[in-house]
């Protein structure tokens, strides 16, 4: 099969679909990108992106319609999930809520996912699979989607984690916390076996000011460094299994996010 070799003209159609969750007790807005054109008979890769009501700030649809024009990535559907009121609630690990009894609903949104979410996306696309799926989000939707993903290997092949909340935490820094008490390092280290995925993880110097062991590291660097460590004591290895991105002078904004995302989509679904 022929691909393009030089820049055409490539566009993606956005529309709003709307998926009602009996898991979630809502209607969840789902932004769908997609090419103009389809072509069939070519397998449809799949990105799930938390925190979807920010894709304009994340200028989601031109990063996307620039790779594709190059020919850069394979035949990519983006949903970009909405965030409801209750998004600290929603967002977290499935299998713990932090010290403050937040991430209660985020069980309820790995069932919206899996249960409800992509066979919409299935019926919706009339695909009946997708080729390569992942899921990537920022902040508290970065630690959501490496959750979901993790703990869903069959589903999902790929994660990206952008500045993601990797210090949630099961007890507060004063009711003595160690760094043995991150929830989603347990998660990993306690994890029998290697689910085959793959890792990308982003952060950047300016995610924040916070140093909790006061090494002159924050700890958004710190708690991501961490989790890698974890990753390869599991037997992932850098840098095929695990790529991390490092922005000097990087914010936690979608800013920053927006000069990332066209890294990871490439890294994601390179042709």
């Amino acid at each position: 099969m022929m691909y393009p070799t030089c820049a055409v003209d490539m566009p993606y159609i956005q529309t709003t679909l709307t998926i009602p969750s009996t898991e979630l007790d809502r209607d969840v807005t789902v932004t769908l990108l997609l090419p103009e054109l389809i072509n069939q008979a070519e397998p449809l890769s799949l990105l799930l992106l938390n925190d979807g009501q920010d894709a304009e700030n994340l200028l989601l649809k031109q990063s996307l319609e620039r790779l594709n024009s190059n020919g850069q990535i394979k035949q990519l559907a983006v949903a970009a999930l909405h965030a409801g009121e209750e998004r600290i609630q929603e967002y977290g690990t499935a299998s713990q809520v932090d010290y403050l009894q937040r991430g209660s609903k985020a069980k309820a949104y790995t069932g919206f996912i899996v249960d409800e979410l992509l066979p919409a996306l299935k019926d919706e696309l009339q695909y009946k699979g997708f080729d390569t799926v992942a899921f990537a989000g920022f902040s508290l939707g970065g630690l959501s989607a490496l959750d979901i993903s993790w703990n869903h290997p069959e589903i999902f092949d790929k994660v990206g984690v952008f500045s993601g909340s990797l210090w949630w935490r099961a007890k507060g820094l004063a009711d003595g916390y160690t760094d043995n008490d991150r929830v989603m390092h347990q998660i990993i280290r306690n994890t029998e076996g290697k689910p085959e995925l793959q890792f990308f993880f982003q952060t950047g110097t300016l995610d924040e000011t916070a140093d909790r062991n006061q090494n002159g590291i924050i700890d958004s660097i710190d708690d991501t460094v961490d989790l890698m460590i974890e990753l390869e004591n599991k037997g992932y290895h850098r840098p095929e299994d695990i790529t991390y991105v490092e922005v000097v002078g990087g914010k936690h904004n979608t800013e920053t996010w927006a000069r990332v995302l066209p890294k990871f989509i490439c890294w994601a679904f390179k042709r």
